[in-house]
């Protein structure tokens, strides 16, 4: 299956490259001149918004035009996406993509769009780990504690998260699988909710991107067990990593980066790339990113492509696995 990802990630590549040749001359002397817009599938002031947000300035300084967010949030993200998927390939017209574009064909039998086709890399722009909490009178004081309780008692446990194949719910299931253990999935509309009745102990422990748990962490209120990831958390640097408890095979992210309709000329995707990698290296940026618990990704359209088409095998393998769908 990952041969697969990786081949029609290659394709998209190789389609870009070939159109490269007829237009390349043109856009790489004209593009762009007129503003950008950077489509988010989010409503304003969450997490990927205020990313995207971050690097625009940047951006439009290095391009000499101004660029525009534009949310579209609904139908978990495919609003957004879809609205990109058919636009123009001429560059104008972007998408802050996320963990959803590795994971929404899976849960999303019957798309207008195919994520694995109709976008071309621009670049990441970051992630933050995801880390694994309980309330702080938990009996579980380790993550071992808690794998131990689950294989023990597989009735007993429950999780929340933000939604069906939300990264918190993807994530927990990964724990699961890589830690042979059980525990009851409680799907909620939002990350806060989860997160009030975590506190209120009606939820034995979530996987949450540490930005939302970090305030509570430190007031003594929840106890982070694992950073879901081979790195320590910056909000949370005295957490230990699951690797370092012994379970290697779990790493789940939330992620960014930009990507356009399949198809864009490659010194137009070359320039957004420079243009972004420019806002990435930024001090300011990278302050307020870390601020924020994120670690900042520069590369190639290439790296971020095949970053996607690997993360794309791994939630397509624990969706299947775990019968999730987005209902």
């Amino acid at each position: 299956m990952q041969k697969t990802y990786l081949a029609r990630f290659g394709v998209m590549l190789g389609l870009v490259a070939g159109l490269a040749a007829p237009l390349g001359a043109y856009a790489a002397d004209t593009y762009p001149d007129k503003p950008i817009r950077i489509v988010v599938p989010y409503a304003a002031g969450g997490g990927v918004d205020i990313v995207t947000r971050l690097i625009t300035q940047k951006m439009a300084e290095e391009l000499k035009q101004p660029v525009i967010v534009d949310n579209r949030p609904g139908a978990a993200t495919n609003i957004g996406m879809e609205h990109v998927a058919r636009a123009e390939p001429d560059g104008y017209t972007l998408l802050t993509a996320s963990n959803t574009l590795a994971s929404n064909a899976a849960l999303f039998p019957k798309l207008n769009f195919n994520p694995a086709k109709d976008f071309a890399p621009i670049g990441a722009i970051g992630f933050a780990p995801l880390v694994v909490v309980v309330r702080s009178d938990a009996s579980a004081k380790t993550l071992k504690d808690l794998v131990a309780q689950g294989r023990a008692n597989p009735d007993k446990l429950t999780y929340g998260s933000a939604g069906n194949g939300s990264s918190g719910h993807l994530a927990s299931e990964l724990l699961k699988s890589e830690g042979g253990f059980k525990a009851l999935h409680i799907p909620y509309k939002g990350g806060s909710p989860a997160v009030t009745d975590l506190l209120g102990g009606r939820l034995s422990f979530m996987s949450i991107n540490p930005l939302e748990v970090a305030s509570h962490v430190k007031a003594g209120k929840l106890r982070a067990l694992a950073v879901l990831n081979p790195h320590p958390a910056k909000l949370l640097p005295d957490v230990p990593t699951a690797e370092s408890q012994g379970l290697s095979g779990v790493d789940a992210t939330v992620w960014w980066g930009l990507v356009g309709p399949a198809g864009m000329p490659e010194p137009v995707v070359k320039r957004l790339n420079k243009a972004l990698q420019a806002a990435l290296v930024d001090p300011a940026f990278q302050q307020r990113m870390s601020e924020i618990g994120a670690e900042v990704t520069p590369g190639s359209a290439a790296d971020f492509g095949r970053f996607v088409a690997d993360e794309s095998v791994k939630w397509t393998k624990v969706i299947r696995a775990a019968g999730i769908s987005a209902d």
